[in-house]
Parts: structure tokens; sequence; C-alpha cells
């Protein structure tokens, strides 16, 4: 494997198994990074447990003259994340890059979604982010306070289901949604000690988004996993500027989202009324953004 702009980085990303993770952990690898991949291996909705997709990335790592080892950690247990930090450490001598990936779906109506199908999906995908990553950022800040140069980098996986909504998809939606505050949070708290923080919304066909059909043959796949992952890599380099952005990326297109901005401001003298409400903000009030508005290639997806 030639070198390539990850040469001497360690990396970790989890759910890299299949789809997203499994594009983002080969794309790394490539470039020269040496990675931990890591997937528990269960279903769709989270249940079992099997490390031979994990493996057979590894598999395909090592047989392109890479440096990779499975990890079957779950994520979401604050032990187990540790232990899957320390088995990059231990491994190859450092980390630089975790990339939070893995996620499952329990999808449901709201007024039908039971308690335990909230817990699962809460869990694997915000505390499947955040406990990977306060362990990554302890070892990060001991490694600054040693006086070791640190250029480090997280990225967190968010979703246009979180920044628009969608239907049947309280918990993933308010999840994913979640992983852009934390994302923020880790680019201010991680800054003094050389830590950056993205979050990126792929748009791609994997497990858990099934309605994106392939092309023709011959034609770009607009939707392709892969097409994600070089972006991935770019915010995974020691230089890349990039911190506390949230970022859109599918087929050719990387966008860069700003979604806090202000619509509309209104002012009054003193305390508002009801009244002087209805009358200020007529006619300010934006559309709901949808899904097409970010991807107009998803104008047909009813999710």
């Amino acid at each position: 494997m030639t070198a390539g702009s990850l040469q001497g980085r360690v990396a970790i990303v989890t759910g890299g198994g299949r789809g997203l993770g499994r594009a983002h952990a080969l794309m790394l690898a490539s470039e020269g990074a040496k990675v931990v991949v890591n997937d528990l291996g269960g279903d769709l909705q989270g249940h079992g447990q099997d490390l031979t997709p994990a493996q057979s990335v590894v598999a395909e790592i090592e047989a392109a003259g890479g440096a990779a080892v499975v990890s079957g950690h779950d994520v979401a247990d604050w032990a187990g994340a540790k232990a899957m930090i320390d088995l990059a450490v231990e491994r190859f001598g450092d980390l630089h890059v975790l990339v939070n990936n893995a996620g499952i779906l329990r999808d449901r109506l709201f007024a039908n979604m039971e308690e335990s199908e909230w817990d699962a999906v809460i869990r694997v995908h915000l505390k499947g982010h955040a406990a990977p990553a306060r362990h990554a950022m302890t070892y990060w800040r001991e490694r600054a306070k040693a006086g070791h140069k640190v250029a480090g980098s997280i990225v967190c996986t968010t979703s246009l289901a979180g920044l628009v909504g969608s239907f049947g998809q309280a918990n993933y939606a308010a999840a994913k949604l979640a992983v852009v505050a934390l994302a923020r949070v880790l680019a201010l708290e991680g800054a003094k000690y050389g830590v950056r923080a993205n979050a990126v919304s792929p748009s791609a066909r994997t497990r858990i988004e099934t309605s994106l059909k392939a092309p023709p043959p011959g034609t770009f796949d607009t939707f392709e996993p892969g097409n994600v992952s070089p972006l991935i890599a770019w915010l995974a380099k020691a230089d890349c500027p990039a911190t506390g952005q949230v970022f859109q990326a599918y087929g050719n297109r990387v966008e860069v989202m700003q979604p806090t901005q202000i619509a509309a401001d209104v002012r009054t003298e003193g305390r508002w009324t009801v009244a002087a409400l209805d009358k200020a903000l007529a006619g300010k009030l934006p559309a709901a953004p949808g899904l097409a508005d970010f991807v107009p290639e998803l104008a047909d997806v009813v999710r």
C-alpha cells in the first residue's frame, strides 16, 4: 500500500463491518492509516453478534498491504468503549482518529413506540458516540498534558433525519440531532488539546437506508457509500482545518450546513403580548425544510 495523506495515523471506525463504515475503513486504510474496524455484528435492530463482517474488512485491508485489527466491543458500553480505545493504542501505538458510525433502527410511529425501542436507538446512536469520544478525549488530554503534540479528529455521524425530521423515526432523529450538539461541544472542549470534531450527514445506500435504488449499469451511482468516504479521510488528516462543522455528503456533493441560522428576528418595546406576536410574526415563519431541500434526488423518497 502506497503512502497517502494519512500515513502514520491510527483510526477507529465503529460500525466498520458494513455499508458506510466499511467504505470509511477501506478509504482510511488506502490513505495509509492503521485501522481498528469495530463492529458488534448485530442485525439492523441491534440483536445478535457476529464478528465476520469486521473480520472481512480487516482481511481486505491486509490483503491490500494495510494494517487493521478487529474490535467487537459494544460502543455504547462505557467499559467496552474504553477497551476499544486501549486496543488501538496497544496494537498500533497511538490514536489519532475516531469515526463514530455504528447505528441501528427501531422505526415506529411515535404514538406506538415502545420504551425499549426508544432506549435502544438512543443508546447505540448517542451513547455509542459519547462513550468512545469520552475515552478518546481523555487519552488525548493526557497526551497533551504530557507535552505531546496532538492532532486528533472525531467524526460524528448525523443524518438529515435529525436536521429536518423523518416520519416514523422519532428515536433515530432525536439521537442524530443530539449528535450534532455533541460534536460541537467536543470541538469546543477539544481545541485546547489539539482535537477537532465535526458531524457528517451521509446520504447513501445501506442497511439503514434501503429506499435508494442502484442506477443503471455504467452510470454514476450517487448513493454508493464510498462517495462519502473521501470527506471522512479529509477530516481525518492531521492538518485538516475543519472543526465544529456539519457536512451533508452524497454522490459528488459536499454541503456545509448551518442549521442554527436565525430565520427571523422581531422585537418590541418591553415584553411581548400574544396579539403583538400574532402581528409581528405573520408571514415571517419559514417553511420547515424537508429531505429534498438538501438532497434533490430524495424528492420521491417518503420516510
